[in-house]
């Protein structure tokens, strides 16, 4: 009787990076042409799902603050039943998928089921978006380190962030803060972090971080809030606060008072 040879089942975990297509790694473009069925959030751009076979089945399985999204619950069971079905799987999220992407407990979930899982890394949009302006998140004069964090804590948690003893331990330490889905919470979070950090420390807003439509705002922590509201500038965005902005806050300032006094 011949031996039979079980292929585990498997899923793929993508990052699509923040959104532009040419910025995706090539080990991204080969797991999701290979891919049987591929579920998509709804960051992810048509450009980059082009790289799909035209036969692969695309499930949308969006998740975004404040609307209607799929349950994490349900899309981690989908993901479960198509690998087990035999089918080739590949999970592709926005950014990376271990950079608040869920991805940790993605990973859990399968592996308890006996499901292998691959991550491949994607470019995490507060790297992207920074760099878009010419920024270097962390810079020998500025910067010693950066810290990637999230504006929005699962809901109910009671560990929500101390922003005022972060922002003391950015100054001190010289630290730039990357804040993940925090335009919602934009005004407690200049409050708090006002507590312990120089009211004219740089700020920058960076909105649909690598796509044709990316908009940026430059300012002073004390009028974040303000800045953000006038300019109606909301998610998906990135703050990033830091002395890194420093000489670009200083050429806006200079560039402004020069079309006034003109």
């Amino acid at each position: 009787m011949p031996h039979t040879h079980l292929t585990q089942a498997h899923v793929t975990l993508v990052g699509a990076g923040p959104g532009d297509p040419e910025l995706l790694t090539l080990k991204a473009v080969k797991a999701i042409a290979s891919a049987t069925v591929l579920l998509v959030d709804d960051l992810v751009s048509d450009a980059i799902i082009a790289h799909a076979s035209p036969t692969a089945r695309i499930i949308q399985v969006g998740k975004r603050g404040g609307c209607k999204s799929t349950p994490q619950a349900f899309i981690e069971k989908l993901m479960a039943q198509e690998a087990l079905a035999g089918e080739t799987v590949v999970r592709l999220k926005g950014g990376d998928p271990f950079i608040f992407g869920r991805g940790g407990e993605e990973v859990e979930n399968l592996q308890a089921q006996g499901i292998a899982v691959t991550v491949v890394n994607g470019i995490t949009s507060g790297l992207a978006g920074v760099t878009s302006l010419g920024i270097p998140l962390t810079h020998r004069e500025h910067a010693h380190g950066v810290v990637f964090i999230t504006g929005h804590a699962k809901q109910g948690a009671a560990d929500s962030v101390d922003w005022a003893a972060l922002g003391q331990t950015a100054q001190q330490a010289k630290l730039t803060l990357v804040i993940y889905m925090g335009v919602s919470g934009a005004a407690h979070l200049q409050n708090a972090l006002l507590q312990s950090m120089r009211a004219s420390t740089p700020v920058a807003v960076i909105h649909q971080i690598s796509l044709p439509t990316q908009r940026h705002v430059l300012c002073a922590l004390q009028h974040l809030h303000d800045t953000l509201v006038r300019e109606e500038l909301a998610s998906p965005s990135v703050i990033v606060v830091g002395d890194v902005f420093k000489g670009l806050l200083a050429i806006q300032n200079a560039t402004s008072l020069q079309v006034a006094v003109g």
